[in-house]
């Protein structure tokens, strides 16, 4: 089990969570598995601290935003406090990431009617920007 534990976290870092049910799906036994996260991660070999700073490093850079961010780390067990700390950005900084995705997305085409304005506002929802955002970045008008 150490094993395997070692060469999924050499592929990329895991929550204790995630790396638990890994474990446990390839049939090991809850006690070891436990043990062998325990220990890995008492030998900083895993750190949900690391895992929490590169999942959200990865999604920022794909244009998600805050709460789509904080949801799927906390699926992967992240404890709150590590969250909070990964997404406290100012405002500027999201508004600069949801209107990358925008500009990626809709090739920088501004809203011009109602129904694209709806549009570009439901695709930035579905990427986790909260609504205040979503109108500094789409405009009130319309």
């Amino acid at each position: 089990m150490r094993d395997r534990a070692l060469r999924l976290l050499a592929r990329r870092e895991h929550s204790v969570h995630e790396l638990l049910r890994k474990l446990r799906i390839k049939g090991g036994a809850e006690s070891t598995c436990l043990t062998v996260v325990e220990e890995l991660a008492g030998l900083d070999l895993q750190s949900d601290g690391r895992f929490a700073e590169a999942y959200t490093h990865s999604r920022v850079s794909k244009g998600f935003g805050p709460m789509r961010i904080r949801q799927d780390l906390r699926q992967r067990g992240i404890e709150d406090e590590l969250v909070e700390h990964q997404l406290t950005r100012d405002a500027e900084y999201w508004i600069k990431i949801a209107e990358g995705a925008r500009q990626k997305r809709f090739k920088g085409v501004a809203p011009e009617t109602r129904d694209v304005w709806n549009a570009q506002a439901r695709f930035l929802a579905q990427r986790g920007f909260p609504s205040d955002l979503i109108y500094r970045v789409l405009g009130e008008q319309l």
